[in-house]
């Protein structure tokens, strides 16, 4: 008898325990079995096709070639923290590492929120953050852009309580591909009393950073990965700038012994010293999205939105889901956003290689027929 009821508690107990942490889970959608024997025009997570698969499998090579794998991590990570540090110009002791930007920002919160306290961002923007909150039993505040896309400063510091910990900001940010004012970031982190995380992903291809002002301000940390402009999306890669003392709960408070692999250690390292490849696939990016914007907006009932990353937000006057399966039948696959702010019907697609961004376009100018202007191909 006792036993039965020992049993049905901790099942409560545990059910209670599951649904309150993932209730509103961290979703991955989009693989490419649907078009297995198609060329699809992959756009849906923001991945880097500047950067030649080969290239990168030539570095990999490279990079196992001394490596053992029997062994535990050795020195790689130390390596590869004082090769960021010259590349962001921080010194070793300033860099966390992690498996991917997304482990970062889940020490950030482990380490900084508890059950019952809050931690605010912005709305619409990247879902981890909600994710990691609610890993901590904490709850999430969001706080809407203005209907440009700006920061509503006021709204953020207004919603601040005793409860609020750690501010989360994503700049450029994801999926409005706007980067905010310096400026407003640095007011935000002078008047935040609190944690300040400003999310990076994207920043290559943004105008500046906001990693220098850690020189200045303890209570900002500044989250990059290696999944983006640097293409290694697949070896799950990122790191953090952050004051010393913080790197260090991070990297030994909050961290298993050896918790990312060598293999990523060891490439993340071989690509800062080919980092001209990586400039190069940016300047290409740049280029393509200048372009793609351009196009998107040629086409009678599209508007597509100013952007600061490798994708492009764009809204359709035709439903979302129309458009989305739509494209699909056609090989295209893009992120569907629905509403952002007042804006409906919108998505996210991904700067793609030439070939994919028309087959974006040409699908658009079928499924949404009132185009003007030029083909894609040639601006």
């Amino acid at each position: 008898m006792f036993k039965n009821k020992a049993r049905k508690w901790i099942k409560r107990k545990l059910r209670k325990r599951l649904n309150y942490a993932f209730k509103e889970p961290y979703k991955y959608i989009g693989g490419l079995s649907t078009f297995e024997n198609r060329k699809v025009a992959k756009l849906n997570l923001n991945e880097n096709f500047f950067i030649p698969r080969e290239k990168l499998h030539e570095l990999i090579t490279e990079a196992l070639e001394d490596l053992d794998p029997r062994l535990y991590p050795q020195n790689e990570e130390e390596t590869l923290r004082e090769k960021i540090g010259k590349y962001v110009g921080f010194p070793a002791d300033n860099i966390a590492i992690g498996n991917g930007g997304d482990n970062v920002l889940e020490r950030i919160a482990q380490l900084f929120l508890e059950k019952g306290e809050q931690a605010i961002t912005i709305s619409p923007t990247f879902s981890i953050y909600r994710f990691a909150v609610s890993l901590q039993r904490a709850k999430l505040i969001e706080v809407p852009l203005k209907e440009d896309f700006s920061l509503d400063g006021d709204g953020l510091l207004s919603n601040i309580t005793s409860k609020t910990k750690v501010l989360f900001l994503c700049s450029p940010n994801n999926p409005t591909a706007n980067q905010f004012k310096m400026d407003e970031i640095k007011f935000l982190v002078e008047s935040f009393p609190g944690v300040v995380v400003v999310d990076e992903a994207y920043v290559e291809f943004a105008d500046y950073s906001v990693a220098s002002l850690i020189k200045n301000y303890e209570n900002l940390i500044v989250v990059r990965t290696f999944s983006k402009a640097f293409g290694l999306a697949g070896l799950r890669l990122g790191y953090c700038v952050a004051d010393a003392e913080i790197v260090e709960a991070l990297s030994e408070r909050v961290s298993p012994p050896f918790s990312v692999n060598a293999v990523s250690l060891k490439v993340g390292a071989k690509i800062l010293e080919n980092k001209a490849i990586v400039e190069e696939s940016v300047q290409k990016i740049r280029t393509e999205r200048e372009k793609l914007v351009k196009a998107l907006n040629s086409i009678g009932g599209v508007k597509a939105f100013a952007s600061k990353t490798n994708f492009v937000l764009f809204k359709t006057e035709k439903p979302s889901k129309d458009v989305y399966n739509s494209l699909l039948q056609r090989g295209v696959l893009v992120k569907k956003i629905g509403d952002v702010l007042n804006f409906q019907n919108c998505f996210r697609a991904t700067v793609g290689l030439p070939w994919m961004n028309t087959k974006l376009i040409d699908a658009l100018k079928e499924i949404c027929p009132q185009t003007r202007g030029r083909d894609y191909a040639n601006r």
